[in-house]
């Protein structure tokens, strides 16, 4: 048995005519026209496309089985659109798979995956109206699927990537260094470690060895114990707590906190680099004396 991957996983299934089986292989089980997914803050459903409001009533909750009739609609509605190589499979299902030790994700995070999926896939390009139809689940642990037809609403086939999956492998690091997952959190305390005893409020009395101005900054710096941190803490709590209120609103002011928190993990690492520059050099190592060398015993004797 392999161990397990340090980094969040991306997968790139067979394409299909219909939704059933990708979704079905989102959820773990069939298809139904009596299972509900819905779309509010908690639910399997935590991203879509922007248009989903023309096709529903914002209280209105779809079976399983809806949602797959929903994503094969553009094939049906444009029965003669192909791919470049003519390929009419127009079912795209892509699966990102966690770090086993990455913390829990809430609605607003497990959002903003899929739509950052969703968008370097070339499937919702931003401001496109006539993009297409999506809808990214999280239904099992640790895992999210993004579920689109390729046919624009248009008519059209969606303009993707050359290399779709190092695209994608690029955004998932991405993705893992903005929201502070395992294997970013592992990367950056290697680079970084923090200095001891940094409890306290930053002092201008630091340590002469690593420089004065050095010292200040590792102290602003520190990952999890500078004062920089503890406001990003708070900041990423109460993105936290809008993300479990109802509403569009709270959603996206969510969305907007956890990216304020990641500038400010960005400003902590900048001066964190900073102080490295600044940190004095090493002074080089002192040659070990000189001893006299002994002549042997014998010579000794000799001598005499």
């Amino acid at each position: 048995m392999q161990p397990p991957s340090e980094t969040m996983i991306i997968a790139i299934h067979s394409r299909d005519v219909t939704a059933d089986e990708a979704l079905a292989e989102a959820l773990g089980r069939e298809t139904s026209t009596a299972e509900g997914l819905t779309t509010e803050p908690g639910g399997t459903v935590v991203a879509h496309s922007n248009r989903l409001d023309h096709y529903t009533d914002e209280d209105e909750t779809w079976s399983s089985a809806t949602w797959a009739d929903h994503l094969a609609d553009p094939s049906l509605e444009h029965p003669l659109a192909s791919g470049p190589d003519g390929d009419r499979r127009a079912i795209l299902h892509v699966t990102a798979h966690m770090h086993p030790l990455d913390r829990e994700l809430n609605h607003a995070e497990w959002s903003e995956i899929g739509h950052r999926i969703a968008r370097v896939a070339g499937i919702a390009p931003p401001g496109d109206d006539q993009a297409c139809q999506w809808i990214a689940v999280q239904a099992q642990p640790g895992r999210l699927d993004v579920i689109a037809n390729l046919i624009r609403l248009d008519g059209t086939w969606s303009a993707q990537p050359r290399r779709l999956l190092q695209t994608l492998v690029a955004e998932a690091r991405n993705i893992e260094a903005d929201l502070l997952l395992h294997s970013s959190h592992r990367q950056n305390s290697a680079r970084q470690d923090p200095a001891p005893g940094l409890e306290h409020a930053v002092s201008p009395r630091v340590p002469t060895a690593t420089g004065p101005l050095a010292g200040i900054l590792r102290q602003l710096a520190a990952e999890q114990s500078g004062p920089i941190a503890a406001v990003r803490q708070l900041v990423e709590e109460v993105g936290r707590q809008a993300a479990a209120l109802p509403g569009d609103q709270t959603d996206a002011a969510a969305r907007d906190l956890f990216w304020a928190a990641r500038r400010l993990y960005g400003l902590q690492e900048q001066l964190g680099e900073i102080a490295s520059r600044l940190q004095p050099p090493a002074p080089p190592a002192a040659l070990p004396s000189a001893r006299p060398v002994q002549a042997p015993a014998a010579s000794r004797a000799a001598a005499r």
